[in-house]
């Protein structure tokens, strides 16, 4: 390891990125300790281009993002207590980058976890408005104390007991696979499947490793912002979210491109999971609550 380089670990997820992971590599590659990468069996190029930065690379069977992380953190020996984890499609800004050098330099010992706040790119498009640029996500952390609650089998969260903070700079998204639009409606057909399932679970079995709680973490008042959505009526809770996105949370002001994005995010993918509740309604889903 060089010197001007980061005691710190970061791991990326893959699976047939070859048209993502280059960016994403090459954003972090000359400052970083460590990349590991942790493949599903890419069929394409992304392991090629993956091993021209690194040879830590493991490849293990995908069933959700909160399973494949608690592999890779039970299962890897990173070479440092810090770890940041990215998806394929993310690229750490430089201003990110800066501000982890300068804080790397006296990191607190006290606080076990950072947020970050995510930059999404839509069709080309900085999504900036309807509350999506304000989402923070926690993203570096000690790698000891993270763990994920495999009961969420969409959305990847990641928890940590200790105290936090948030950082300034952007991690910048933005998937160019996406920019097929089957691509996308395809993915988040199957992702309403488990979102569906998902809520079903939680509401019988009440199954959260993190108590929701308003005034607790960002990832709590998310978790208690969703239960609120959760006892909303069918369909029409699709409808008040896209309003309260698109209209009280200025999304109009994102343009044309926004306004695909708000409403295929927004309304159409939260349609979506209400019509698969009500088939696993019917096929008596809610009685046995298997995953």
């Amino acid at each position: 390891m060089q010197n001007h380089k980061l005691p710190l670990s970061v791991i990326i997820l893959t699976y047939n990125e070859e048209n993502n992971i280059l960016k994403c590599l090459e954003s972090i590659y000359n400052w970083v300790g460590e990349i590991i990468i942790v493949d599903s069996y890419s069929s394409d190029r992304t392991l090629e281009i993956a091993r021209k930065f690194t040879d830590k690379i493991y490849q293990h069977p995908f069933q959700t993002h909160a399973k494949q992380w608690n592999w890779a953190f039970k299962n890897i020996n990173f070479s440092y207590e810090w770890c940041l984890v990215l998806d394929a499609d993310q690229v750490v800004s430089q201003e990110l980058s800066y501000e982890l050098k300068e804080l790397f330099k006296n990191l607190p010992l006290d606080i076990d976890g950072y947020y970050i706040k995510r930059k999404y790119i839509f069709n080309g498009r900085w999504i900036r408005f309807g509350g999506y640029y304000s989402r923070y996500l926690l993203r570096l952390f000690k790698i000891k104390e993270v763990f994920c609650d495999e009961n969420e089998l969409v959305d990847k969260h990641f928890y940590v007991k200790g105290k936090t903070k948030k950082l300034k700079n952007d991690l910048i998204e933005e998937n160019l696979n996406e920019n097929d639009i089957s691509f996308w409606l395809k993915k988040h057909i199957h992702y309403a499947e488990l979102l569906a399932k998902e809520e079903m679970i939680y509401k019988k079995n009440k199954n959260r490793l993190i108590k929701p709680y308003f005034f607790g973490s960002l990832d709590q008042k998310i978790l208690w912002l969703k239960n609120i959505y959760y006892h909303l009526p069918l369909y029409l809770r699709a409808f008040m979210y896209f309003f309260y996105r698109y209209i009280l949370k200025l999304g109009f002001l994102d343009g044309r491109t926004g306004f695909l994005f708000h409403f295929l995010q927004g309304f159409w993918y939260r349609l979506i999971v209400d019509i698969k509740i009500k088939e696993l309604l019917k096929d008596g889903f809610y009685l046995s609550a298997e995953k």
